[in-house]
């Protein structure tokens, strides 16, 4: 293939990816080095109470933002190195806690107890997302010709919902007198509040992303599940081997990329939770490093927004992303080479 023809396929991909990925990245980058702040002057401003003949002005200094020629706050950047990183982790209260025999203190620090609930959702979503997409394969790959279509229809439903619709649906059932926290108040004959406590919230956000997610490894599982040597399952038949055995050496092993695959996905995606914030409104008691990230960039009482902090967050959790998906590559990389 000649150069051009070449460049010509791949210019425009190219292009787009430095354009909305490698300078945005590169930009972050930079900013978690810098602090932004607000130029602040000094104004007097007279307050008159309401009337004519009793009316009474009292002037005051006050320190305002000021302001460009175009109507903008103006603002300057300076750069202050490794500070917005300190600011976000906070290592000397962790260290203090670490002193005091004090780790609980730990997770009260809004980066860690971030980060604690962001390892959890994710780890702990992996193996159920793909026990039950494998699962739900299985059962269509065995189930009779008729209800395929049906059952492939009903369990692609969950993954269709828009994220944030799918975690208030789920927080409408259990919150106040949703109809499933109803019915476990009359089975159990006591009063039950699912949104009081942290790690009720949690479950419950760990069941909706492993219901919305389960059906995307279904699709990819059910899909590996048609490549599957027939001869190789019939020569395990013959010699004996039952389900299981059939299933641990000879499907899984088949379908081994695939699982790989999967986990490579939704690592990247359940580590930047967010919707699941949202949906359940967990702030006060759950909140990811997404969340986080978010938070900084709100603006404060003066208008203030910390996008030093926010842009070390991020860099922080692109960190945490590359180093959960490092074994995951590496196995990748040593199937490939063994296949050359």
């Amino acid at each position: 293939m000649k150069f051009r023809t070449f460049a010509s396929f791949v210019g425009p991909s190219v292009f787009l990816m430095l354009l909305f990925i490698a300078f945005p990245l590169v930009s972050v980058f930079t900013q978690s080095f810098q602090l932004t702040q607000p130029v602040m002057t000094t104004v007097e401003v007279e307050t008159c109470t309401p009337g004519f003949l009793t009316q009474t002005c009292t002037t005051e200094t006050k320190t305002v933002p000021k302001l460009t020629a175009t109507g903008g706050v103006e603002t300057t950047t300076t750069w202050v190195g490794f500070r917005s990183y300190q600011n976000v982790l906070q290592m000397d209260k962790v260290w203090s806690a670490v002193g005091a025999g004090r780790l609980g203190d730990i997770l009260q620090i809004d980066f860690w107890k971030a980060l604690r609930f962001t390892l959890t959702f994710t780890l702990i979503t992996l193996p159920l997302v793909l026990i039950v997409g494998m699962g739900i394969a299985l059962a269509v790959n065995n189930a009779a010709a008729s209800l395929k279509g049906q059952i492939i229809f009903i369990s692609l439903l969950p993954f269709i919902i828009t994220p944030v619709i799918g975690a208030l649906s789920i927080r409408w059932l259990f919150i106040g007198d949703g109809i499933l926290t109803v019915a476990l108040e009359n089975l159990l004959e006591r009063d039950i509040a699912m949104f009081a406590q942290g790690w009720t919230i949690e479950i419950l956000m760990l069941f909706y992303r492993v219901w919305h997610v389960a059906p995307f490894a279904f699709v990819i599982f059910y899909a590996g599940l048609q490549t599957v040597n027939q001869d190789t399952l019939e020569s395990a038949i013959i010699d004996g081997a039952s389900r299981w055995e059939r299933l641990r050496f000879v499907v899984i092993p088949h379908l081994m990329p695939l699982i790989i695959f999967i986990s490579l996905i939704h690592l990247m995606d359940s580590y930047r939770v967010f919707e699941e914030i949202v949906g359940f409104t967990s702030q006060a008691h759950v909140i990811s490093l997404q969340w986080l990230t978010y938070d900084f960039l709100q603006p404060d009482d003066s208008g203030n927004r910390a996008i030093g902090r926010a842009s070390a967050s991020a860099m922080l959790t692109m960190i945490g992303i590359v180093i959960l998906l490092v074994p995951l590559l590496r196995r990748t990389w040593r199937d490939h080479r063994g296949s050359n």
